[in-house]
């Protein structure tokens, strides 16, 4: 009896996997071994992409808020420690884009904390 291999779904499997290379240089696009190999480190490097988007736009707003906080006479850490001890709950993020987008608001926010 001959051996039974299922080519309809290994065919599948490496198409599937050759569709998500398309566009890659060389032999990564169209060699079945290289394009696996390719794919699937492409998949760490968008791992740990997730984890450094993260900590990057963090120190982004931290720079953000540095900068609006100076305009004003205060460090950045001289804000932040300002806004902790006065109660106010706000997180960076909201924080750097109300320094960017409406300066009063935020200078009403450190007037209060000064």
């Amino acid at each position: 009896m001959p051996r039974s291999v299922n080519h309809v779904a290994s065919r599948a499997r490496r198409k599937k996997i050759l569709k998500r290379v398309k566009g890659q240089f060389g032999a990564r696009k169209n060699v079945w071994t290289v394009a696996k190999n390719a794919y699937e480190k492409g998949l760490t490097y968008a791992y740990v992409g997730r984890k450094l988007k993260k900590r990057q736009f963090r120190a982004l707003w931290i720079q953000r808020i540095n900068a609006a906080a100076r305009l004003e006479g205060m460090s950045y850490s001289q804000l932040m420690g300002a806004i902790h001890k006065a109660g106010i709950q706000i997180n960076r993020k909201t924080l750097a884009d109300l320094a960017m987008n409406n300066f009063d608001a935020f200078k009403a926010i450190v007037d209060k904390v000064k």
